[in-house]
């Protein structure tokens, strides 16, 4: 598995950050989460003890802490890590000063070149993708080879792709299977600082941390001095996003109240993928997002703005899969396509390929499926409802039958009469349909 760890900082130059905004995040630690220790202090700002320790003292030098003794428990620093701090009346001062300008508290933040870099450094196009990575990944659903083919040197390129084609064909399966595919992790920063402002990157909710495999109390210590704490260790990410997607998603977003920034959803996908799930029926319009795009898909770098007005500029490297069932050209102009260098089209099975879906489906669940049932079901749909064949058809039916038997107390079977019910339920009916395909 490849690894771009970083390392940790020894000093506190070598953390990149100003002095006062570690003096400050610490004595808001002390202020509102009542910290007191050095081991206290290290485990939430996320910094070796021994630059907590050189802070503390310059707190101390500056008469804004003060020792009160030592604490009750004993830890891995020994005796002065469990020294125990108060702050002073000045103390209490610059940290309501400190609060008024950010209350942000927790993990000390990654310098803006330290996190361009490590995003350079763990570049998703430089993860090779293997035939047999794809064939094992798609492993459960069919999929035409020709398809995997053209799919394989897309997802080596880390760059941007359109899937698109009629609707229930596996699109967004497609793509949610692309994004799952890559077996490296990445570092991701609690938070970046950029001219004195922080922004919060890592979120839980979209980003999976690795679990740790520490081989005892000397090896986790042995770990923790050489690894940056201030990097989360994550899968690489996957969001999807669909007809919410609006503007405001793609910039920060800034909390007048806390005054610190939360990253926007495609920063938090960077080393990773970011779906647009259905484009085109977002809340906001193809033309708007395009534009928004059009330079970071091509020159593969963004610019976000803080709310002082001064810009910054991030790589852009994710995987962009746009999936929709809407035709291309209506969605975006020539020239925008050409900054997409792959277009995946899923198109509706044979039915060669509609059998072997549904005869997978079916064999899951326990089911044979007969020749009777299966050319009974395509006329059904091809010739009286008059539809195409589609890929998620023989789920839905078979999810169908599976609830006609358990609310009847049958065992799981098919029938005619089962087909025939999942399809009155799987398009909406006028009257003339309803009458030809009855009851038998």
């Amino acid at each position: 598995m490849i690894s771009y760890e970083p390392l940790g900082p020894s000093s506190i130059e070598a953390t990149g950050l100003d002095p006062v905004l570690l003096q400050q995040l610490v004595v808001k630690g002390m202020f509102v989460e009542n910290l007191e220790t050095t081991n206290q202090l290290t485990e939430e700002i996320k910094l070796p003890s021994k630059i907590i320790g050189d802070i503390l003292q310059d707190l101390i030098t500056k008469q804004y802490i003060e020792a009160a003794g030592m604490s009750g428990a004993t830890g891995a620093s020994g005796g002065f890590g469990n020294l125990r701090y108060t702050l002073t009346r000045s103390g209490k001062s610059f940290a309501s000063e400190a609060l008024t300008q950010s209350q942000y508290f927790g993990p000390a933040p990654v310098p803006l070149a330290t996190f361009q870099a490590q995003v350079r450094a763990q570049a998703i196009g430089d993860e090779r993708v293997a035939p047999e990575d794809i064939d094992e990944s798609f492993s459960d659903i069919v999929v035409p080879d020709e398809f995997k083919k053209r799919l394989g040197p897309a997802v080596n390129s880390g760059m941007s792709i359109l899937i698109y084609g009629p609707a229930g064909n596996g699109k967004t399966t497609v793509a949610e299977k692309v994004a799952k595919i890559y077996e490296s992790h990445v570092y991701i920063p609690y938070a970046i600082e950029v001219n004195g402002a922080i922004i919060k990157v890592y979120d839980p909710s979209v980003h999976e941390a690795m679990a740790h495999d520490w081989d005892g109390i000397e090896r986790r210590a042995v770990i923790r001095s050489r690894k940056d704490e201030r990097f989360v260790a994550c899968k690489r990410p996957v969001i999807i996003t669909g007809g919410e997607l609006n503007m405001e998603m793609l910039d920060l977003k800034f909390n007048e109240i806390s005054k610190f920034y939360e990253a926007p959803l495609h920063i938090k996908a960077l080393n990773g993928t970011f779906i647009i799930d259905d484009f085109g029926r977002q809340m906001v319009s193809p033309e708007e997002l395009l534009n928004r795009w059009i330079v970071p898909l091509q020159s593969r770098v963004d610019y976000l703005k803080l709310h002082s007005g001064k810009s910054f500029q991030i790589p852009f490297d994710e995987l962009v899969i746009f999936s929709t069932n809407l035709s291309p050209d209506d969605l975006m102009d020539p020239a925008f396509l050409r900054r997409i260098p792959y277009k995946l089209e899923t198109k509706d099975p044979s039915p060669e390929a509609f059998r072997a879906i549904f005869d997978y489906v079916a064999s899951k669940e326990g089911l044979d499926l007969t020749d009777e049932i299966f050319d009974y079901t395509v006329s059904q749909i091809t010739e009286v409802a008059g539809k195409p064949l589609a890929a998620y058809q023989p789920k839905f039916i078979v999810d169908q039958i599976k609830a006609a038997c358990k609310y009847e107390g049958e065992m799981l079977s098919f029938s005619k009469r089962y087909v025939e019910d999942a399809l009155r339920n799987l398009y909406v009916q006028d009257s003339s349909y309803v009458g030809q395909v009855g009851m038998s």
